[in-house]
């Protein structure tokens, strides 16, 4: 028997090139078809999805007519709540055999596995989500070994399926040795490092195939079933952009719109100063953040960049104002440093090309990368000369190590190179945004945002 499958992975709400890819699906369906998605479909960079707890993708997923998809990292990045609401609501399966609740139990509305029927042949789908490296505890899940997860589910539904489909959140180099271990899988939908293969690929007689990402392509694998096994007959991956967008999909989309600026718009509080913002200059807003993450994380000093907010805010804050602040899914991170790691990159904070170099990287929707800012700790500077760098009063040691409040971003070194040699880093489930949310509504953190911590002057040379 004949099996087609359509697959997407990584669309991370590029919902415009996901109009495309929905209309190129609907064109290459037939009565041998199902849909798959391999995960990270919702990105919560989107307001549809920000202000409808995400059920603007599962309206989007139901219309193309997918039948199920794996759970991603990024379903999992607004919360455990968000996450259980979506997986319990939907009619298409969320599948994930090794994500589970904190105390091991199971989450509503996941499912291990599903075993469907199409013309009679019974297709058995199962995958796993990615190790979150540090974001487990914060976010509430446990996520065990993927590899023993599969066996597990391949042991136990040995014999009650034709052919079996594995959607793995685990990136391209991890299923191509699951298809060498494992010769019960007949197929790997891959996703999470965002490969793009032209053409399928065999490995150890097991078919894998992956799409790229962003909806820009859609993965393309039609199979012969026998009772000798599973033959490739095409697999490939297509290109979206000549298809037009989807009617149907648009229109989703405005409505969830609507609905979201509706829910989100609502204002939260009103600010009792102004919170203005300036990538090159020290301004209160990214001070008050500074603050914030010192605060939540308790650690010798706040450090942030400014290029990790694009406006300022001067009246009401509502939950819609927070996403065009602070769009960026980045966390609050605590780790530990050296001293002159430090001082290195508060030297180079300094310079206008590393502030105004583009902030590109791993959760960044900003542009540039900006200025630091500091909570804790006081700058003492001659133009673009550092004086001193005092912390918590005491001048900055080189072999000394410190806790820093920070974000991921700069934790990883990104836009500041020197602070990526830290240690011991810690995340909560908590975004950026979050930190401007809870703190803007305490007066006495928003005059403290006020007061500068760069001054100019002559000290000790550091």
């Amino acid at each position: 028997m004949k099996l087609k499958i359509l697959h997407t992975n990584d669309v991370h709400s590029h919902f415009e090139a996901f109009g495309r890819a929905a209309s190129l699906i609907k064109e290459y369906k037939d009565e041998n078809t199902i849909v798959l998605d391999g995960g990270d479909f919702a990105d919560f960079k989107s307001i549809e999805l920000q202000g409808t707890k995400g059920m603007a993708a599962i309206e989007l997923l139901r219309s193309v007519g997918y039948d199920a998809l794996t759970i991603g990292n990024n379903e999992m990045f607004n919360g455990f709540d968000t996450l259980e609401h979506m997986a319990g609501s939907s009619p298409i399966p969320f599948i994930s055999n090794n994500l589970y609740r904190k105390d091991k139990a199971p989450i509503s509305g996941v499912k291990s596995s599903v075993i469907m029927e199409k013309n009679g042949l019974r297709i058995f789908i199962t995958g796993a989500s990615p190790d979150l490296q540090g974001f487990n505890d914060g976010l509430g899940v446990h996520i065990s070994d993927y590899k023993n997860a599969i066996k597990e589910e391949l042991v136990r539904h040995r014999g009650t399926y034709d052919v079996c489909i594995l959607l793995n959140h685990v990136g391209t180099e991890a299923d191509e040795e699951l298809a060498n271990e494992l010769d019960e899988v007949d197929i790997i939908l891959s996703a999470h490092d965002h490969q793009l293969y032209a053409q399928a690929k065999s490995v150890n007689g097991t078919v894998l195939n992956s799409a790229g990402c962003y909806g820009e392509y859609v993965g393309l694998v039609e199979v012969e079933v026998t009772n000798e096994g599973v033959e490739l007959i095409r697999g490939e991956t297509i290109s979206t952009k000549p298809f037009p967008a989807d009617q149907e999909v648009i229109d989703i989309l405005k409505d969830n719109k609507e609905k979201a600026i509706e829910a989100l718009s609502r204002p939260l509080y009103t600010l009792d100063w102004p919170l203005w913002h300036d990538v090159m200059e020290e301004n209160p807003m990214a001070n008050l953040i500074a603050d914030g993450l010192q605060d939540m994380l308790k650690c010798d000093f706040g450090l942030i960049n400014s290029g990790i907010v694009n406006a300022g805010a001067f009246q009401d804050i509502s939950h819609k104002k927070l996403i065009e602040i602070c769009p960026s899914p980045l966390n609050p991170t605590s780790f530990e440093i050296l001293g002159k790691y430090i001082r290195k990159a508060i030297k180079d904070s300094l310079d206008a090309q590393v502030c105004l170099a583009d902030g590109r990287g791993p959760g960044f929707r900003g542009k540039f990368v900006g200025r630091l800012h500091v909570s804790g700790a006081e700058i003492i500077h001659e133009g673009r000369r550092i004086s001193e760098i005092l912390i918590a009063g005491a001048p900055l040691e080189d072999e000394k190590w410190y806790s820093v409040a920070s974000s991921d971003y700069l934790q990883r070194g990104s836009g500041y190179e020197s602070l990526g040699h830290g240690r011991n880093e810690k995340y909560l489930p908590e975004e950026i945004r979050d930190v401007i949310r809870i703190y803007a509504e305490r007066g006495g953190f928003i005059e403290k945002a006020q007061m500068n911590r760069w001054r100019e002057g002559s000290n000790v040379m550091a």
